[in-house]
This record gives C-alpha cells, structure tokens and sequence, in this order.
C-alpha cells in the first residue's frame, strides 16, 4: 500500500465527512512487526534503533518529530550557488548504488531543464529502486563539493514534506535524517491502525482518523497541519488515561474501609504539643485529610510539598486519627537514612502524647520487629512488608517519597487491609502533570513553607574557583556553621572522573579543610554507623559532613547551613533540588554551591538544569522546567512503565485538550468498544491503588 497525500484531511474541519475513508482493510498485526521487516534494518541498525525504544513498526510511526524545517525557497539547478539551504526539483536521468565498505552509496543525477546536477545518498540502498530514470523528485539541501547534499526529499507524489521535513528525537548511532528516511518506509502502514474513537465523538469533535493523523505528523504539509495532526493523537492518549482513572476511581468507591470520626482529644493535644502553629497551607492539608477519613471510603490522597515545607507533622496528625481510634499507623519511607530521620522527628512527640512509637529496618532484630508490630506508630523501611511482620490493625499507612517504591512493595503494604493511604512527596510534581497522572487521587499542596525559612542563595561555579567555594565555606565554619560536601560516587573507580567520597574526604582533611572535624556518610556503611555518625554531626561534634546522596531527603541539621555539591552536572534537576533541601531548614541564611566543569564543556540541558538552580528555590516552578527538559514521558515513568507512554501529548502545554478529554471520558463512562482493549493495554498488571 503506498501513502497518498489527502488535500482535505484537515481542510475544512467543520466538514468531517469530507475525509476518505483509509483504502484497505485495516491489519493491525503488522504494526507490531520487527523494524527488520522495514527495508534496509539489519541487525545493527536494529539494535541501534531498540536503544531508544523503537522495535517494532508501531513504535515508529508513534515517533513523534519534536520540529519541522522551516520552508526554503526552489531554485533553478542552473541558478544553484552560495550556502544558503534551497529546494530544486527535477527528473532522473540516471541512478547508480556502489558500496564502499560497509557503506552503501546511492548517486542520482538531476535535471530541470535548466541544468543538471548530480545528487548523492549515504546507507539508503533502497532508493536505487525508487529514483528510476524520469521520476518527478524535490530536493532540499545545499551546493556542494560533489554536487547537491541532500538534507530531505521527496519522490515524484507531488508532496511538499522538503519543505516541512519532520526532525526527530534521535541518538549518537542514528542520524535524524536515517529516523527520517525510515519513517518514511514505514509510513505505508499508517493505514493498519484501527481508530479506537466512537464515531459520533469524531464527527462531533471534527476530529481524523487516526492514520490521517499519523501521516499529517510525519508527512506534513505546513506546521500547522502537523500540529493539528499531533493534538488528534494527544487527544485519545488523553482519553484513554482518563478513562483508566475513571475506572481506578469507581472501583475504589466500592471498597469500604473503616471510618475514622471527627478528630478527638489526642489531636487535641498534639496540636497544643506542637512548639509552632501550622501554616495556612498545613491546616488546609489537614481540613482535607479529616473531610476522607470521615468517610468509609479508603483516602487515597498525595500529600505534596517543597523540602522543609512540613510535610512530616501533617503526616503524624494523619497517624494520630487512627491512634485516637484503637487502631494503628505506619510510615513507609525508601532508605533507612529517611525512616531513621522520620522516628526521631515523631518519637519525642508520640512519647509525650503516650503513644507507643518504634522503628522497622531491616537491622532490626527479631525481638525488635515483634515489639514494633504491636506499637501504635510504626515508622520503617521495606522491612514493614517482609514476610513473618504482622501489623496489629493497620488503618492509616503514609508512603513516603512514593515512587521510589515498587508497585508490589506498596501493595504488599495493604494486602489483606483497607487502610487510609496517604502519599507523600517532596518531589513537587508539576500541577497539570498531577491532574493527569493522579487523577484517581485527591492531591494536598503545602506550596510554602514556614515563613521564617529564608531561600536558600544559590552560586554556580565552574571547577577551577572551587578555591572560592572553600574560602567562603571556611568563614561560615568559624563562625560556628555547619556544612555538607556532596560528591557522585562512594570511592574512587578508574571508568570515572566523578569525584568519590571517600577520596574527597580524605583530601579535604589535609587541604582546604585541615582545621575542622570532617565525616564521610554513604550508602556502604552498615545502618549503626551511619545513625551513629549523623548524630555526631546533629551534635554539633564534625564540621562537615562529605556524602553521597544518601542524605538528598530527610536530614534535618538545622545548623547545617552551607553546601557544597561537586560535578553537580551529574545531577538532575529534581535530585539537586532534594540536596539543596538539607539546607535552609533553620533560621539562619544558607548557601548552596554548585560547582561544575567549565560551562563551555556542558551540555545544554545542563546548563539549563544548573541556571534553573539558580534562578529559583521555588521547588514547583522547578518541576515544571524539568517537565520541558525532560518530557512528560520521563516524570510520567517515575510513577508506572504504563503510563511513560504518553507520545504526542505535551502535558504542561495541553491543559485545554486535557480538560476536553476529562469531559470525554466522563460522557463516555467506563471505556466503551475498542477504547475498552487501549485502556486494558495502558493500565495492564497495575493495582488500582498501586503508585509508582
């Protein structure tokens, strides 16, 4: 089948019957098809294509270019001079393929009538067959020293895609313009795709079929064709993640759990105990997590907000309602490091209130885990989910930091019970990201925090006045302060340059910071040492603490009030955001320092990255330029594989056509006909209440 341009597939959009129908019947199986089916894909380039995630012909027509070249003007072959970017357009004289190596050449020679020119292919053997003598072709490219250098083509359909050719994401091994000539191989199998949208919503919403739209994206023939293309294929993903949500939502509301009553004479008191007054942003966190466990529905909430931002005590008052009621509540945090910093920030104050609190990790003895079983607050590790730990009557559980967790670890959590779940997150995920993803969730903000928290003063620097950083380190520690020196790795490695921790320590002792007290913590050590060491530094007792990032959540040295982050480049956004966090959480002015090779060494993303660092502290707008920088495909993958599959929807862009899908979904109930097979596809092996 080849592909024939259609002039009306977006032409006249309040006219949809004027679109054709797709000639053939529809063989969905040969999407799923080895991209070696494809002509000239042999295993190299096969494995060079599964790098980034193409395997299959689906995925490749599902390859959305991220731009379009700009129009360029057509000249006369005889007029061709200079360097500018042009289009000619011509017939075949004659075509010859020679290989030289493992390089296959492919030379064409053109003529207009005006003049001839010779045109040369690199690794397209099958354009031999194609560029026969007196077939119509349109070039663009520019003069060179053997001729024309193609840049993009067109043959003898009268499409003008040379002048709109789509660039796309591509990688070290594959040019854009190879992505470019396969998609084009593989573009005659657009028409195999079924259209799962109920017709009367296509005609309704003057929306395509599905493969007139594939083909408008990849074969466009103005920018804004291509973008309508584009916001067709965005709409369904849209949709079809809306309608799993919906479905997500339902089956939750038929499951009963306990009901937990207004809030008694313990919150009471713990409220009293507190040495501070909840910020409005904490109340209101609060005020929506009493309004779902007054209900015999389970709560499932994500309780988000910026580091130091509080979350920690909205999260114990989550506990305490289920203390107050004979029951029992558990925290789950990823590492050991977090759950330790959690039990000492909630043990003194469940003590005072009476309440039994206890810490599960997996150092924990038997003895241990048999006590904390029974307590009535259980903060700890993975371990709460091993086999032979029992909960006595778990009926609110808080996830800490989420997505670092398992699907089946979270659910492990809740097997056999219908507890109250409380996410938590200081990973502020973008607000429209939120409503997409977790839909199915009820989400709390605690958007600031406490006033008298000043913002953290970020420097970026490159390696070489790394001096500068350790001079002004040095005044802040005589004048009492602490610090922390983050590094990429634990000990040195000789595949690396990241600088180690343990090495860095070491010099640090006899150089820079020779007169203060300097401790090294990673993930290696054995869980005694490591709780022994930051109390030493809590103490008061080192001067520096040079870590991995084992310390990037929960450390809470209030006087530690300087930071110094070495090759932050290595970093994402996100990560260096989290280390920034373990700073500021005092009164006391703190500085983060950002130290990197020079910037003329680094790639854009990360100079982009580290400004963003800079510019702001504000942990949300950051979220949303790590959602530019990255794509919603990789912030939708911190939560389930499933969901990462998200192609052509531009989430911080398609607010409208979010909320148009979300009303969609809510007319269409429950994924009717082929929707029912895409919404099965997306959310397969998931847990309704399972979160990555």
């Amino acid at each position: 089948m080849t592909v024939t341009r259609r002039q009306t597939v977006f032409a006249g959009l309040d006219q949809p019957q004027a679109w054709p129908a797709t000639r053939g019947r529809p063989q969905p199986k040969r999407l799923d098809a080895s991209l070696d089916t494809l002509p000239g894909v042999g295993p190299t380039l096969r494995r060079r294509l599964a790098k980034l995630g193409l395997e299959t012909v689906r995925d490749l027509l599902e390859h959305r270019p991220r731009r379009y070249e700009a129009a360029v003007p057509e000249v006369a072959i005889a007029a061709l001079g200079g360097e500018d970017e042009v289009a000619i357009a011509g017939e075949v004289l004659n075509v010859n393929a020679r290989r030289r190596g493992r390089l296959t050449i492919v030379t064409a020679r053109i003529s207009d009538g005006t003049a001839t020119v010779g045109a040369t292919w690199f690794n397209q053997p099958w354009l031999a067959d194609q560029l026969r003598p007196g077939v119509h072709v349109r070039l663009r490219g520019k003069p060179g020293r053997y001729g024309f250098d193609v840049k993009s083509y067109d043959l003898g359909d009268g499409e003008a895609t040379a002048d709109f050719a789509p660039v796309y994401p591509a990688g070290e091994e594959i040019s854009p313009q190879k992505l470019r000539a396969l998609v084009a191989a593989a573009l005659p199998r657009a028409g195999d795709y079924w259209d799962p949208l109920p017709a009367e919503l296509r005609i309704r919403d003057n929306l395509p079929l599905k493969s007139d739209a594939l083909v408008a994206i990849h074969r466009p023939e103005a920018e804004g064709e291509a973008e309508r293309g584009r916001r067709r294929l965005a709409f369904e993903e849209l949709l079809v993640l809306q309608l799993g949500i919906a479905r997500r939502a339902a089956e939750r509301e038929r499951t009963l759990a306990q009901a937990l009553g207004e809030p008694g004479e313990l919150i009471v008191r713990y409220r009293k105990l507190l040495p501070f007054a909840l910020t409005p942003y904490q109340e209101k966190a609060v005020r929506e997590i009493d309004a779902d466990l007054v209900r015999a529905v389970p709560m499932q909430r994500l309780l988000q907000g910026d580091v130091g931002s509080g979350k920690t005590v909205v999260a114990l008052y989550a506990l305490l309602r289920a203390v107050e009621n004979g029951r029992q509540g558990a925290l789950m945090a990823p590492t050991e490091t977090l759950a330790e910093q959690h039990f000492l920030t909630v043990a003194d104050l469940c003590f005072e209130l009476g309440v039994t609190c206890a810490l599960l990790t997996s150092a924990s003895s038997k003895r241990e885990r048999d006590a904390a079983t029974g307590a009535d607050v259980v903060v700890g590790t993975h371990a709460l989910i091993q086999e032979g730990v029992e909960l006595r009557d778990l009926a609110v559980a808080v996830v800490d930091e989420q997505h670092r967790f398992g699907v089946e670890q979270r659910k492990a959590l809740t097997q056999g019970r219908v507890p109250h779940v409380l996410h938590m997150t200081a990973t502020p995920i973008p607000r429209t990201l939120a409503l997409t993803v977790y839909g199915d969730l009820a989400v709390s903000e605690i958007a600031k925090p406490p006033a008298s928290r000043k913002p953290v003063v970020t420097s970026w620097i490159a390696e070489e006045r790394s001096s500068e950083a350790y001079t002004r380190l040095t005044r802040l520690l005589r004048e009492g302060r602490q610090a922390y020196v983050v590094c990429p790795l634990v000990e040195a490695s000789d595949t690396t340059v990241a600088r180690a921790a343990e090495a860095e320590a070491e010099r640090l002792r006899g150089a820079e910071l020779r007169e203060f007290r300097v401790g090294c913590l990673h993930g290696r050590m054995k869980p005694g040492e490591r709780r022994e060491l930051m109390a030493r530094f809590k103490a008061r007792k080192l001067d520096v603490l040079v870590a991995t990032t084992v310390i990037e959540v929960g450390v809470d040295v209030p006087n530690a009030t300087v930071m110094i982050v070495q090759e932050a480049d290595r970093f994402g956004l996100a990560q260096l955001h989290q280390l920034r966090g373990r700073v500021g959480r005092g009164a006391e002015q703190s500085y983060c320092l950002l130290v990197t090779r020079a910037r003329e060494e680094l790639t854009e993303s990360a100079r982009q990255r580290l400004q963003a660092l800079v510019d702001t502290t504000d942990g949300f707008e950051l979220a949303e330029v790590d959602l530019d920088l990255r794509g919603g495909g990789a912030l939708l993958g911190t939560r389930q594989s499933g969901l990462s599959d998200l192609r052509f929807a531009r989430i911080r862009f398609d607010r409208p056509l979010l909320e148009r899908a979300r009303a969609a979904a809510a007319e269409l109930g429950l994924a009717p006909g082929p929707l029912q097979d895409e919404v099965d596809a997306l959310f397969a092996g998931t847990d309704p209440d399972a979160l990555a």
